[in-house]
């Protein structure tokens, strides 16, 4: 069995560790603790791995946030996936910060990267792990905010959530959607305010 993780972010050095790069710093992670690397290929950097019998393919789309779904469709195709087989790991500023949920499907909520997804696939019908980031910027402000770094201590809380969608990412693969969502959305990420 094999399946696809996309983690939505933009590239380059000024983007790293920015709210909207949390897609990113969560497969950084997997693949950290998987030891594996990415590698620049078509339309993303891929990185892939076993992991109880199953093949998990890592990409983080090169295409900007904007056209997330030009990669996203690629690889699918490329894979020879259906959708059910793919998660997009996405931030979501609907969610309290460090908050984690895991959906089947679901509207974008005027995410530019969902939203190219969605134009892709044809379908809000694929499965996505939320990420909150909180929002807390004011009215008009949202594309600074996004698009802004984490502070310090905004990092190091997050810590203890990248961990734990990186658990979810392989209940998943593992488990199915249905009952990493029963297992994990009720608790994933409480309590996790950043004292600022």
């Amino acid at each position: 069995m094999k399946y696809l993780i996309v983690g939505l972010g933009n590239v380059g050095t000024e983007y790293a560790y920015t709210r909207h790069n949390v897609g990113f710093m969560v497969l950084d992670q997997l693949a950290k603790v998987q030891g594996i690397a990415f590698q620049p290929d078509r339309l993303a950097a891929l990185a892939v791995c076993k992991y109880r019998g199953r093949t998990l393919c890592l990409v983080k789309p090169t295409t900007y946030m904007n056209h997330s779904g030009r990669a996203v469709g690629y690889w699918l195709n490329q894979l020879k996936l259906p959708v059910e087989q793919s998660l997009v790991v996405v931030d979501d500023v609907a969610l309290p910060f460090g908050k984690l949920r895991m959906r089947a499907q679901g509207a974008a909520a005027g995410h530019n990267g969902l939203k190219s997804i969605e134009a892709s696939l044809g379908t809000q019908s694929y499965p996505r792990l939320r990420v909150g980031i909180g929002n807390d910027f004011p009215k008009g402000r949202q594309a600074d905010y996004v698009l802004a770094p984490f502070t310090a201590k905004e990092l190091e809380t997050l810590s203890a959530p990248i961990e734990q969608a990186c658990q979810m990412i392989d209940a998943f693969c593992t488990l199915g959607i249905a009952r990493t969502m029963e297992w994990y959305n009720h608790a994933a990420g409480d309590n996790l305010s950043p004292r600022r």
